[in-house]
């Protein structure tokens, strides 16, 4: 039987709660429709909302399409992508390979499609590619849970005295944002910039610190 497009999303909104369960993650499903989410996770502490895709594979490289198009009484039919103030993240299950992905809102906010490279391509190309290994589920949760609890125990040092709360707050602030070397490589703009607002981008390549990104003075 021909999976229709309600068949793949449910299929893929499925195995990604299945999978989040499995890491022990808390799965929230919202009660009303037409939500740009599909599910919430918890993760650390934090409440994500997670739109949930289905996608498939060709020639070694995963599509993910994400427009999405309504119809208005005075404007037609308008195709619409996802931002921040809709979505955290995206959740991608290739229905060919039986794998899921998390990747975070700055890779797909206000694009229409996203590619998640598996091997090396043939012209050796490697900026701007989106490497599948970066994004497998367990692997960009525990990347996630990581950050988290480093912010949090900085940021529950001490409540004791304002004093103590505002150094803890700038503290925190200084907690290095870690991002692999591939995905630092192809959103160098969005880590730029906040890094000039202050923030820490440490680099890692193959788990090891590779190099820092760090405010001005």
């Amino acid at each position: 039987m021909e999976r229709t497009s309600n068949h793949k999303g449910n299929a893929a909104e499925l195995a990604i709660a299945a999978e989040a369960a499995r890491l022990g993650l808390s799965v929230l499903k919202p009660l009303t429709e037409h939500e740009r989410y599909d599910l919430v996770l918890g993760v650390a502490g934090r409440l994500l909302r997670v739109q949930c895709k289905w996608a498939s594979s060709t020639d070694d490289v995963i599509r993910v399409r994400l427009s999405t198009s309504y119809h208005s009484p005075t404007r037609g039919y308008v195709k619409a992508t996802y931002c921040a103030e809709e979505v955290d993240a995206l959740a991608v299950y290739c229905g060919d390979l039986g794998r899921i992905f998390l990747l975070p809102i700055e890779l797909f906010a206000g694009r229409s499609t996203v590619y998640l490279r598996l091997t090396e391509p043939r012209n050796k190309q490697r900026a701007a590619l989106n490497w599948a290994t970066d994004y497998e589920f367990p692997g960009a949760v525990a990347q996630l849970e990581e950050r988290c609890h480093g912010m949090a125990e900085v940021r529950g040092s001490s409540p004791l005295s304002s004093t103590v709360a505002t150094d803890a707050a700038e503290t925190a602030a200084t907690v290095p944002e870690v991002v692999g070397a591939h995905r630092f490589r192809n959103h160098f703009g969005y880590y730029l910039e906040r890094a000039s607002e202050g923030g820490e981008i440490l680099v890692e390549r193959r788990g090891k610190p590779y190099a820092r990104l760090c405010p001005p003075g």
